[in-house]
Formats: C-alpha cells, sequence, structure tokens
C-alpha cells in the first residue's frame, strides 16, 4: 500500500523560498513537504492501482491547459485549523477544476473539508509562531505559469518526494 498526494509543485525560486520561510516559522514538517497546492490530499492507494492511477492522472493532464497562479498576501484557518497559508489570489478557478477531476475515477475521495486552493507556510504551531508567519508573509507576492502537476508518495521517513510529473496539454 502507498500513501499518495497529488499536488503542484510551487515554482521556483517561489518554491525554495516559502520553505525556508516555514522552517525558519519553527514548523518541523517544513523539510518533509515539498511547497506546493493540493490537488487530491493523502491517499492510500494498493501499489498494484499505481498504474491506473498514473493513466488517469495522465488522462486528466491531457485536456487540462496551463493556467497561472499568483500567491499574494496571508490568511489562516484559525481558529478551526491551526494553519497559515499564503492564498491564491490568481488560479483558484483553475485549480477547482483541476482538483475535481484529479479526484475522480479512481482516486475519487471525499474531502474532510471543502476544496480551498492555498499553499501551507505554518501548520500546528503556538500562536505566536502562527502570528508571525501571519505577519511576515502578509506582503507576499508571486506568480507563475502553471504547466504540470505531480504525484507525490510518502516515504517511510515521513517525507513526501514526487514520483512522477504529468504535463498539461489541453
Amino acid at each position: 500500500m502507498a500513501t499518495i498526494g497529488v499536488a503542484i509543485p510551487i515554482a521556483e525560486p517561489f518554491g525554495t523560498e516559502l520553505q525556508k520561510y516555514r522552517e525558519e516559522f519553527g514548523d518541523p514538517m517544513a523539510t518533509s513537504i515539498p511547497t506546493h497546492v493540493t490537488l487530491l490530499p493523502p491517499t492510500d492507494v494498493a501499489d498494484e492501482d499505481l498504474a491506473l492511477v498514473d493513466d488517469h492522472l495522465l488522462e486528466v493532464a491531457a485536456r487540462f491547459p496551463s493556467f497561472r497562479i499568483r500567491l499574494r498576501g496571508t490568511a489562516t484557518f484559525r481558529p478551526i485549523s491551526p494553519v497559515v497559508f499564503v492564498p491564491l489570489a490568481e488560479g483558484i478557478s483553475s485549480c477547482e477544476v483541476l482538483q475535481s477531476q484529479v479526484r475522480s475515477g479512481p482516486l475519487e475521495v471525499a474531502l474532510r473539508f471543502p476544496y480551498h486552493p492555498h499553499v501551507t507556510v505554518a501548520h500546528d504551531l503556538d500562536k505566536a509562531s502562527l502570528d508571525l508567519a501571519y505577519d511576515a508573509l502578509s506582503e507576499y507576492d508571486c506568480a507563475f505559469d502553471v504547466t504540470a502537476f505531480s504525484r507525490y508518495e510518502h516515504g517511510a521517513d515521513g517525507v513526501w518526494r514526487p514520483q512522477r510529473s504529468f504535463p498539461l496539454a489541453g
């Protein structure tokens, strides 16, 4: 059994930059989770079904066009969840449609919360650290073109690693 996730990797240099901020805020998961926008949350898949999953993701990517994401400012899920994130100012609807297509067929899973595309920069930290993250990135602004998404796998060491990229070709 593999635990997979599907996500849009944040383009460089922004992905590394936001990961460094996450480390500076004291988030112990900063080096275990590449900077991303989630399309499919952690999901258990039988090893023998990974080829079927990849075929499904190839089909989704083949019909989906590239699009632009703009990340700007900060927001939080507090008090529901101790998370500070950088929200999308552009690309929200594309992410919503893409994630619904990814989460179909062999990857049809229910979500715990409504889908809200974002980039986590602090999670499960004390109030002071969450406040610091919120304030430090309040003026953050970057934009990049999304030309692919990736399937990640959660390793035995707790690290999420990209396993395959799926170029958008629609």
